[in-house]
């Protein structure tokens, strides 16, 4: 007779919370075809070597799993890298971030985003169905997304949002990044999302804009080319058609 202790309910708690936790991270991308392979293989493992107790085909599972792992690591490394840059960019960035505001600049002037700018901005785009891709730096740092445009540390104006995504400008085809309350830099190239489960009407913009809130923490906001539809993202989450009292809500938040 198999005994239950209540650690042993807790060690499946645990095991359960991590397992879901893990499913969230990878829901909608391809790495949950590994997710899926791994519970599978857990799963059979589990039965076969602690419930039936079957000693050689234990065996050769706990074979299969020490060249599995190497195995893994081989055929799906970026989807490997992908997870780990979402784990990190979700829970290490955020701890890290705070402790360095609270060690280096408790006495500093935080500096004060022009909200309202942005938003005049998102909006003389949507009425002339500009295509614009805001990113706003938040805890994580986007210095190497920074890197690929051209940085011009200049004051958050609208006139000037409007200026860089006009479709004759040589850098309205890229993301704008703010960092603090400056325009760093325009033209940055930012990763694709590879979700499967994206409206088909949503292009390479939005799919821009959903790949950077998956690396980082960054608050994104789009204006679609076709539609002028204004939408909003972060952490892979999205609201589409967001409407100009709601964007300024959205981004005082």
């Amino acid at each position: 007779m198999i005994e239950f202790r209540i650690k042993d309910f807790f060690d499946i708690l645990i095991v359960a919370i991590l397992l879901y936790q893990t499913y969230k991270l990878l829901k909608g991308t391809s790495g949950m075809n590994i997710f899926a392979l791994l519970v599978s293989f857990i799963s059979v493992w589990f039965l076969v070597s602690f419930v039936f107790q079957m000693e050689l085909l234990g065996s050769i599972l706990n074979k299969v799993a020490n060249v599995g792992v190497i195995l893994l690591v081989i055929l799906y490394q970026d989807e490997i890298r992908t997870f780990l840059a979402n784990l990190g960019s979700r829970y290490a960035n955020n701890i890290y971030a705070r402790i360095r505001r609270a060690l280096i600049r408790t006495n500093e002037r935080q500096p004060k985003l022009d909200i309202d700018e942005i938003v005049e901005a998102m909006i003389a785009c949507s009425k002339t169905k500009t295509g614009a891709l805001v990113v706003i730096q938040k805890e994580g740092d986007l210095t190497t997304y920074c890197q690929t445009g051209e940085i011009i540390e200049s004051n958050i104006k609208s006139r000037l949002i409007e200026n860089i995504f006009f479709k004759n400008t040589p850098l309205h085809d890229g993301a704008l990044i703010i960092v603090e309350d400056k325009i760093k830099a325009v033209g940055c190239i930012l990763p694709i999302s590879h979700k499967r489960d994206l409206p088909k009407e949503l292009g390479l913009r939005h799919r821009a804009a959903l790949g950077i809130t998956e690396k980082t923490d960054a608050y994104v906001v789009i204006v679609s080319e076709e539609t002028g539809r204004i939408s909003c993202m972060r952490q892979g989450e999205m609201l589409l058609g967001v409407s100009k009292e709601r964007l300024t809500e959205w981004l005082r938040s």
